[in-house]
């Protein structure tokens, strides 16, 4: 398979209490558009978007998860595999501000740490806030996440809070990609690693005679998606 038909898969989570605007940020990144009307995401919803991040074709996959208890046990499911965050709370809503430490206690449990960042909706609604900057600011600095002040609605710093995720995991995974090829080069002598500048062939046999080589794929990279444009599919 030719290189340029690869791209790089990314599945993020979006979660939060409900009411945050957490399916109507992502209905604004993939779709562009807004809806008023709240409506309550029953499991979870996905959608998608391919965009280009440092010259690398990079494909999002963003889980809206639901923000109420009675959800926790299947939403929780889908946290599993996620290789980045976005985290969650309204201007408006005090609640959602001091759950954060216990959203991200969550999909911690699931995932361990990944590339996360801390999100405060509708600041369209400053008037109406219950949240003070500094609280905002403190609670950021304390979780060391990047933050991001955001109206879905005035589509404000929507884009820069995706883009950020996705630059910030292909660094992982290029550091990663560069620590798995030093380890290669250290243990190229032994038994299991194909070392292509050995002259001597025979340090890298096995007992029978027999050379061995280990294949690692990088699952980390698929198949580009025909379809340029982003689907909804309801689970």
């Amino acid at each position: 398979m030719l290189e340029e038909d690869m791209e790089v898969a990314i599945k993020v989570v979006v979660v939060g209490n409900g009411a945050v605007g957490k399916s109507s940020m992502i209905q604004r990144y993939c779709k562009g558009i807004f809806t008023k009307d709240y409506k309550k995401t029953i499991g979870v919803d996905f959608l998608e978007r391919q965009i280009l991040v440092n010259d690398e074709d990079v494909r999002l996959m963003l889980w809206d998860t639901a923000g109420q208890e009675e959800f926790d046990a299947i939403t929780k499911a889908y946290y599993r595999g996620a290789q980045a965050c976005v985290l969650v709370f309204s201007t408006t809503d005090r609640e959602s501000f001091q759950a954060i430490d216990s959203w991200r206690e969550k999909v911690e449990a699931e995932v361990g740490d990944i590339p996360t960042v801390l999100v405060q909706n509708k600041i369209d609604l400053l008037e109406e806030t219950v949240i003070k900057n500094e609280e905002a600011e403190a609670l950021a600095k304390r979780l060391k996440l990047r933050f991001y002040r955001a109206s879905v609605k005035e589509d404000l710093n929507v884009n820069e809070v995706f883009k950020y995720l996705a630059e910030k995991y292909l660094q992982r995974l290029k550091q990663q990609t560069a620590e798995e090829t030093e380890v290669v080069h250290s243990t190229s002598n032994k038994i299991g690693v194909f070392n292509t500048t050995s002259s001597n062939m025979s340090n890298q046999s096995s007992s029978n005679g027999r050379e061995v080589i280990t294949l690692r794929p990088n699952k980390q990279r698929t198949k580009k998606s025909k379809n340029p444009f982003g689907s909804c599919i309801l689970l």
